[in-house]
């Protein structure tokens, strides 16, 4: 494999992170349009629908690629569950960029010594200012309401979810080439996932759930398109580009989640975020040029 990432890739890949940064929007809303949770809850669930009215129109995975399928479908179920419990703990602004910088560094590392597969030192150099620009993020965000006990438990989740983040991101980078079939891949461990996070959310909330769900009618159907078709699209780049490259663009959602912040939701946006934004836009250009 050379060590260029062809431009179509870097753009699809880009097109996932906004995807991705549109999933997350719908989840936060605006103030008073739901509990979070339950608002990704519902996001997990259209993606297991979208897969399963999909999944009979395509071709099988290949044998060898199922069980890196069961072992993703029960490490993003814990990622869920690790994720409700962070939230519990802290703000979206705290754990988010902690969880997304964090992972794909942890396998920018891990990779190498998994797989044999190496970076140049300017792919490192994009994979530093990518991740560089989603911890400025961090930093950058205003202090929280919660009490110092409950940010320091969740910055404890944020890591530990950032770690199963690589975990599974290792995983699929490997199962995806052994599939022959990146979509179909990726819509069973959506299924499988999206069942077991259901099942296991729902207790008790049912009528919350649907309640929310007929006052945001667009959240099941476009949320879980777009979750979706961001990973489908990030899945497929893996099997054409380095793991570690793909994991560190795919976090440029992070500039795209700034703008829709900014743009739509109203959110201030400081000198902080514009500089941690630049970085992450300055990674994808390098990202590009490596």
């Amino acid at each position: 494999m050379s060590t260029g990432i062809p431009a179509y890739v870097i753009a699809a890949v880009l097109g996932a992170a906004l995807l991705h940064a549109t999933w997350n929007a719908l989840v936060k809303g605006r103030a008073g349009q739901g509990d979070p949770l339950l608002s990704t809850v519902l996001v997990v669930a259209g993606g297991a629908l979208a897969s399963g009215l999909l999944l009979p129109f395509l071709a099988a995975p290949a044998a060898a690629s199922w069980p890196f399928i069961a072992a993703s479908s029960l490490t993003q179920t814990v990622y869920y569950l690790l994720l409700i419990e962070t939230y519990q703990h802290g703000d979206m602004s705290h754990a988010y960029p902690l969880m997304r910088g964090s992972a794909p560094l942890l396998v920018a590392l891990s990779n190498g010594l998994l797989t044999g597969e190496r970076l140049s030192g300017a792919q490192w150099l994009a994979v530093c200012l990518i991740c560089g620009g989603v911890l400025a993020m961090l930093l950058s965000a205003p202090a929280a309401a919660q009490p110092a006990r409950h940010q320091r438990r969740a910055t404890v989740f944020a890591l530990v979810t950032a770690c199963v983040i690589a975990l599974y991101t290792l995983i699929d980078g490997a199962g995806v080439r052994r599939s022959g079939a990146p979509a179909a891949y990726t819509m069973w461990i959506f299924l499988l996932t999206g069942a077991a996070v259901l099942a296991w959310a729902a207790r008790g909330r049912i009528r919350a759930l649907a309640a929310l769900a007929r006052a945001r009618p667009l959240l099941l159907p476009v949320g879980g398109v777009s979750t979706l078709g961001s990973y489908v699209i990030a899945l497929w780049a893996m099997t054409l580009a380095p793991v570690a490259a793909i994991a560190a663009l795919r976090e440029s959602s992070i500039l795209f989640a700034t703008a829709i912040a900014a743009l739509f939701l109203r959110e201030h946006v400081g000198r902080g975020r514009l500089l941690a934004a630049g970085l992450i836009a300055c990674g994808a250009i390098a990202m590009r040029l490596a």
